[in-house]
């Protein structure tokens, strides 16, 4: 008799379904070997244990697959066919968020860029701030004043008495050296630049020479003067004067200070003292052609002092002046601060054919005290001329008619309405009709 065979039921659950073909032909093939072994072990064993009760024998059982965790196993290194449930990006959505993770990176590094870019621009305009600010500090009279030098020739100090000019300078603190000039007897300055120039030099000469001549020399220089007047020639080649004409043709921007001590006074007025004339031998007019030829022909201005006392005054003086000059010369380098541009600075044309008039008449009642261009433009507007609004006095009938004509006008101003007022329609009143011209309009 033939025992009815029953295989195993085996449970399979829907993860198992889902699962690849690779394992669904494992379990396939577990279960026909199984079928073999029971059949082949019919004649031995009588009956088969029911699929209802459990086998005693763990060979005919099967070990129970556990079930999967996971809804779908990890793909072997042979697969071909992903997990439908795993969740895979699409290249387009994959390149698509690439390409925008590069924008925002992009745009990031734009960003950093831009704020290292402002940052220089800032600090190069901190640094160029800063430069100005020392640069005009640089220009005060008294840091000027600290960048120059006083350049003394040895055969200055040769003179009796040149000692108290060393003295002062000494003690003022100001700086001064003893070097040879190209003119003989002559004082120069020189001042420091904050910043060398194009030509790699870091200091400049001033155009102020002072030449120092004692009442000996200045007589050589007037005689030589006069033989130049008389014969049309130049100078000879050993006097003082030829020296002096050479230098100034070397250097035309010099302007050259005859300084004469000796003198019986200070200042130019010593020309007419008698006993510098009884000195030279020469008389009024002929000094006078001497100063002219000196100052018109060759820009040499003279000064006379009694002493060098007098003479170290004029040249602190000339130091203290040549301190200043930077800072007026910027505060020259800029334009009045009245003349503004604008219609103001230009004026108010008027043509042949009238065009213009109105402007000028509402300038003039602009000039008038606590009068604004509005109120101005609401008075021409209803009397476009002087003589509209004379009639216009003319034809009321009392004083106080006349005076309070141009209070009820309109004025807008700044989105504002008001009136033009009392007070300042009796002022335009008085100034177009009072006599007298001492009389005050408020």
């Amino acid at each position: 008799m033939s025992a009815v065979l029953r295989t195993t039921t085996w449970e399979i659950s829907e993860s198992e379904d889902e699962c690849d073909s690779e394992t669904k032909t494992q379990s396939v093939a577990f279960i026909v070997e199984s079928v073999d072994t029971q059949c082949s072990d019919d004649t031995t064993s009588p009956t088969l244990a029911s699929t209802d009760e459990p086998s005693q024998d763990h060979n005919l059982s099967p070990p129970r697959v556990p079930r999967s965790k996971s809804p779908c196993p990890p793909l072997g290194p042979g697969s071909k066919s992903p997990c439908p449930d795993r969740k895979r990006r699409s290249r387009d959505h994959t390149e698509a968020e690439q390409l925008k993770a590069k924008q925002k990176r992009d745009a990031r590094d734009d960003q950093r860029a831009a704020r290292a870019i402002e940052k220089e621009e800032r600090k190069r305009e901190q640094q160029g701030r800063k430069k100005l600010a020392e640069h005009m500090r640089s220009l005060r009279p008294e840091n000027c004043l600290k960048s120059l030098t006083i350049c003394i020739d040895p055969a200055v100090l040769q003179h009796n008495g040149s000692d108290v000019l060393l003295d002062r300078l000494s003690t003022s603190g100001w700086r001064f050296v003893i070097d040879s000039q190209s003119l003989p007897q002559t004082i120069c300055w020189t001042r420091e630049l904050a910043q060398p120039g194009e030509d790699g030099c870091g200091s400049v000469e001033e155009d102020q020479v002072s030449w120092v001549l004692d009442l000996a020399d200045f007589i050589d220089v007037v005689i030589s003067v006069k033989e130049v007047l008389r014969s049309d020639e130049g100078p000879s080649g050993q006097s003082l004067l030829a020296g002096m004409l050479e230098f100034l043709n070397g250097n035309a921007n010099k302007v050259v200070t005859l300084l004469v001590i000796g003198s019986p006074m200070n200042s130019a007025s010593a020309w007419s003292a008698p006993s510098l004339q009884a000195q030279i031998g020469m008389e009024d007019l002929d000094m006078e052609e001497v100063m002219v030829y000196l100052q018109l022909y060759r820009n040499v201005s003279l000064s006379f002092f009694r002493d060098w006392q007098a003479v170290t005054d004029h040249l602190v003086g000339v130091t203290k002046a040549l301190s200043k000059r930077p800072s007026r010369q910027l505060a020259e380098r800029g334009g009045l601060p009245f003349c503004a541009d604008g219609p103001w600075a230009s004026g108010v044309q008027v043509k042949k054919e009238g065009a213009g008039l109105r402007q000028v008449w509402n300038r003039q009642v602009q000039q008038l005290n606590r009068v604004s261009v509005a109120v101005a433009t609401a008075v021409t507007a209803s009397y476009p001329s002087p003589h509209l609004l004379l009639q216009a006095y003319g034809s009321l009938e009392s004083e106080e008619q006349r005076r309070k004509l141009l209070a009820p006008l309109s004025v807008t101003s700044e989105g504002r309405e008001r009136r033009v007022g009392p007070d300042i329609s009796s002022r335009i009143y008085r100034c177009l009709s009072e006599p007298n011209p001492e009389m005050g309009l408020d």
